[in-house]
């Protein structure tokens, strides 16, 4: 199999139903070709070796379905346990780099949390912060996303700066970015729940109704009905 950006679109064309994929989720700008996600997700898989050179052409693409297939292969590359340290901070590199080619909350969800969160597990997380910071709702979600990382693989100590990122976007009533605002909050609880209402304790009465929601999810019902009153 040929291991090119073209390939890949030519795999994903293939697979095409237009018409019945219709991605009503997506409201980017790029043309879509209505290629059902799993055929999208296995079609990436099989391109895991793609190299990077072509990712990055591969993000070029106007297609939605080619952008999200190369955010897919960052991500199933990330994944993998023994991928060489400069092999992981290269893909870290190029998706921020690219995250110009990002019009979709689901092109983050889909790579944030491995291919960011997992390299800057054990690194400082100032990227993180300064994305956190920009106009961009985007690379705000990716902020918030890629700390999922941490609550499934970290330490309670790893906590810390999900809950600080938290705080900083918690007046952020743009949806793309209050929803994962709770759901990192959420898993943040499942590790260490005791954390969770203590920053609840703080917070919950200002924080946006969707977020609170989310991060409230896993707790018993009535500790839940307590915050969401």
């Amino acid at each position: 199999m040929e291991l090119t950006a073209n390939a890949l679109v030519a795999a994903l064309r293939e697979k095409a139903r237009p018409g019945e994929a219709v991605q009503k989720h997506y409201h980017g700008g790029g043309d879509v070709l209505g290629v059902p996600m799993k055929a999208t997700f296995d079609t990436s898989k099989a391109f895991t070796d793609l190299p990077l050179t072509e990712v990055d052409r591969l993000l070029d693409e106007s297609s939605y379905e080619a952008r999200l297939a190369g955010f897919c292969v960052l991500d199933f590359r990330a994944r993998r346990t023994k991928l060489p340290d400069d092999e992981r901070r290269a893909g870290y590199e190029l998706y921020l780099r690219r995250h110009d080619a990002i019009d979709s909350w689901d092109m983050v969800d889909r790579a944030a949390p491995h291919v960011v969160g997992r390299y800057l597990l054990k690194r400082s997380r100032d990227p993180l912060f300064k994305l956190a910071r920009t106009t961009d709702p985007l690379r705000r979600r990716t902020a918030i996303t890629a700390p999922l990382y941490f609550a499934r693989f970290g330490t309670t100590a790893d906590l810390t700066d999900l809950f600080a990122l938290a705080e900083l976007l918690l007046d952020d009533s743009d949806p793309v970015v209050s929803k994962p605002v709770g759901i990192a909050l959420k898993y943040a609880g499942v590790a260490d729940e005791a954390a969770l209402r203590n920053f609840l304790d703080q917070h919950a009465g200002t924080m946006q109704r969707p977020a609170l929601r989310y991060a409230v999810e896993k707790l018993d019902p009535a500790t839940r009905k307590a915050y969401l009153g």
